[in-house]
């Protein structure tokens, strides 16, 4: 069976964050040489996942779909699967795989915790009683996605001595950067970390060190260290690895996403489904 892997980034205006994610993809591909890695993106780029998934279907007999997301919101539940169905009209020749995102891993929390000390390194490794801790997600309308960023954030707190780790998001939801950072102030911290919670690159990663630029004018009796965000970290790489191991062992149970999401996609069709960027 000819097989190829299509990796789907979400995408972004700004173009060094989708070339990151080709640059991933690159790495990848020397990691696993005997895989064939093409890359889709969900918007804002060149090869969107049509076209993704078109191409690979015409050159292979099964398409594994790895979404390159660190959160099952909308575009994990919904967007994907809707295209990856008409993908299966438009070649039913193909087999098409869809396997889970990334979603709460310890391995994600060993990259938490390894940039929560090369932060704490860099204000010269206060005490973490007086350092606050914020993990910083995109934010999403799905509960579910940003219940991953709080499940992550409390075990960060369990495994810490920072008595205060507290989650905010840059858009969508609450409570936004300013407001946790107003209360840690308020609560005695001398020191906060803001851990971005993110893969690559983009607008939103420009407008986090603004804002912790404006909060550093705003608190300058306060020491502020921005963590970088999570980029080409060993753990994405063995993440991936397994879900792309468990299809081709035939482990169904960590291989695929339940039906495609279809669940998601039949409340999407009732109550609609929603998306902003702004």
């Amino acid at each position: 069976m000819s097989e190829t892997i299509l990796l789907v980034g979400h995408g972004s205006r700004n173009v060094e964050g989708n070339r990151e994610i080709e640059v991933f993809a690159e790495q990848w591909r020397q990691r696993q040489p005997q895989w064939c890695i093409e890359v889709g993106f969900i918007e804002f780029a060149d090869v969107l996942l049509d076209g993704g998934l078109d191409r690979t279907a015409s050159n292979a007999s099964r398409v594994i779909v790895v979404p390159l997301i660190l959160n099952a919101a909308g575009h994990v539940k919904m967007e994907i699967p809707e295209h990856i169905a008409q993908a299966r009209l438009r070649h039913p020749q193909a087999e098409f795989v869809y396997v889970p995102n990334l979603g709460a891993d310890d391995r994600l929390l060993k990259i938490l915790k390894r940039n929560l000390r090369k932060a704490m390194g860099a204000l010269d490794m206060p005490d973490p009683k007086t350092t606050g801790v914020i993990v910083l997600g995109r934010g999403s309308s799905d509960r579910g996605a940003n219940g991953e960023v709080s499940k992550l954030a409390r075990w960060l707190f369990e495994e810490t001595d920072h008595e205060l780790v507290d989650i905010a998001f840059t858009g969508i939801t609450y409570p936004r950067l300013e407001a946790v950072v107003q209360r840690q102030v308020k609560l005695g911290m001398m020191q906060i970390v803001v851990l971005p919670y993110y893969l690559f690159t983009g607008t939103l990663i420009e407008r986090i060190r603004r804002q912790v630029e404006h909060l550093r004018m705003q608190y300058p009796q306060v020491c502020f260290s921005l963590s970088d965000y999570f980029g080409f970290e060993e753990e994405i790489f063995q993440l991936l690895d397994e879900r792309v191991l468990a299809v081709q062992s035939g482990s169904t149970q960590m291989g695929m996403m339940p039906c495609d999401g279809c669940k998601y996609r039949e409340f999407a069709e009732e109550h609609g489904h929603h998306h902003s960027h702004d």
